[in-house]
């Protein structure tokens, strides 16, 4: 068994490596009990070295907090018009399609040039905006309280329109994606309205910087083994990769300038 030094300079070394531990694999890799991982992850908590979550431990601080869409926007702009692009590419012809509200939802709105007919369903004011001059798209703005912090509407109202509606795909942006936890987002309403999209389409596409890898906010979504595809960049963890497929996801890495 190793001492409590070398159990600490493993998982830090382990951190900085992928960014994230996991109190099983920490357990099983020292020949330690759960609870002795869990009080270590807490001594090292205590120094400010790690924070503590759901199942183990990150780097950097997983609780987002609200930012205006405005600041959003400012924020991985390169990387969310990357991921964007690559999103647009799964759209087809004669397509149906909702899209939630986000920076990189309204990016993706920007990728979308369709030649032919195209339906979307959006919660999103500047994603309907933006789509509202295409002669080929036809949208369909979801009604309710507005949330001005991220330019959308929220509330029974969408829900309900959400209800009766059946479409191939959904394309979503998250504030937080967690092992443990699953799709998170920073409102209670926002995740539950996010919930209806993903009963209305047959398939979800995440559209998520690496930035919100290992994240989470107040409002659960869903867990991961209720969406499809995740589309990200390459500032993402190996590590991170594998453990998303090993839950059936089809992980999509778009290569940047930065890397």
């Amino acid at each position: 068994m190793k001492s409590i030094t070398e159990r600490h300079q493993y998982i830090l070394k382990k951190l900085n490596d992928a960014g994230y531990v996991n109190v099983q694999e920490l357990s099983t890799e020292m020949d330690v009990s759960h609870v002795t991982i869990r009080k270590d992850l807490k001594l090292l908590e205590d120094k400010n070295l790690l924070f503590r979550t759901h199942g183990g431990g990150t780097k950097i601080n997983p609780y987002t907090n609200d930012k205006p869409v405005a600041e959003k926007e400012q924020l991985n702009a390169e990387e969310k018009s990357l991921i964007a692009r690559a999103a647009a590419k799964m759209i087809g012809h004669n397509d149906s399609i909702i899209i939630a509200s986000g920076t990189t939802m309204l990016a993706l709105a920007r990728s979308i040039q369709p030649e032919k007919h195209l339906t979307v369903i959006t919660s999103a004011l500047n994603v309907a905006l933006e789509l509202s001059h295409h002669q080929y798209v036809d949208v369909l703005q979801l009604g309710g309280q507005l949330r001005q912090n991220s330019s959308s509407v929220m509330g029974p109202y969408a829900e309900q329109i959400l209800a009766d509606v059946s479409c191939s795909m959904l394309f979503l942006g998250v504030d937080g994606i967690d092992l443990e936890v699953g799709l998170t987002t920073t409102s209670l309403m926002e995740a539950r309205l996010n919930q209806k999209m993903i009963d209305a389409a047959q398939v979800t596409v995440v559209l998520a910087d690496s930035s919100k890898m290992g994240r989470r906010g107040l409002g659960k979504i869903c867990a991961l083994d209720q969406i499809q595809y995740i589309i990200t960049d390459d500032g993402i963890a190996d590590s991170t990769i594998k453990l998303l497929e090993d839950k059936g996801i089809n992980v999509t890495v778009i290569a940047t300038n930065k890397k």
